[in-house]
């Protein structure tokens, strides 16, 4: 399929829904390669040597949830809150400017700005989102944003998208989440919201 097919498809999707509620990393934004290099560079540091797929596994996790999880896989402890600035450290000295929009996402948002209510929905930090999303030129472009920290639990947990949508004071039911990872899409499930996975159209 090629990208104005996917423009096109998702746009369809989108079209009965009052509110679209997008992930960054991985849907809106191409830079799960740039994640996945700075957690195994910070891994690194910790004398880990980090397997990539478990940022696939754990996609839309926040990261000091990932950092927990490589502790528990590498039977390890270390102070998960200092690996996590590290890793955003990390990250945005040596990647983020590098990051590309996924076009055919990017583009269903522009086309919806003043026509449907906007939410961000991602398990990145505020600070780093806001720069992900400057590169890309998306801010400004959406109602609200759910980030880590906001609620209690991420996703999978349905909660960032219930927020999200009390937020825009839209029903769950009306919204449609676009995603690229399994836990997100378990989060939009939970919540009794649509979802898409842009990466298996």
């Amino acid at each position: 399929m090629s990208t104005e097919e996917k423009f096109a498809k998702l746009l369809r999707i989108a079209q009965p829904y009052e509110a679209l509620l997008f992930d960054v990393d991985g849907t809106l934004a191409d830079n799960i390669h740039a994640h996945k290099a700075a957690y195994v560079a910070v891994s690194k540091e910790y004398g880990i040597e980090l397997d990539p797929d478990l940022i696939d596994e754990t996609a839309g996790w926040p990261t000091v949830a990932v950092a927990r999880e490589v502790c528990n896989r590498y039977d390890t402890e270390f102070d998960i809150e200092a690996y996590s600035k590290r890793k955003s450290q990390i990250f945005i000295e040596k990647f983020i400017q590098q990051t590309q929009p996924i076009d055919y996402v990017r583009q269903v948002l522009f086309e919806n700005v003043g026509k449907k209510k906007i939410g961000i929905v991602s398990g990145g930090s505020r600070s780093t989102l806001n720069i992900t999303l400057d590169v890309i030129d998306v801010n400004g472009k959406y109602d609200t944003m759910v980030c880590a920290g906001d609620t209690k639990n991420g996703k999978p947990s349905p909660e960032p998208f219930l927020l999200c949508a009390e937020q825009l004071a839209v029903n769950p039911q009306h919204c449609l989440v676009f995603e690229d990872g399994d836990p997100g899409v378990q989060g939009a499930i939970a919540a009794g919201m649509g979802w898409v996975r842009i990466d298996q159209l």
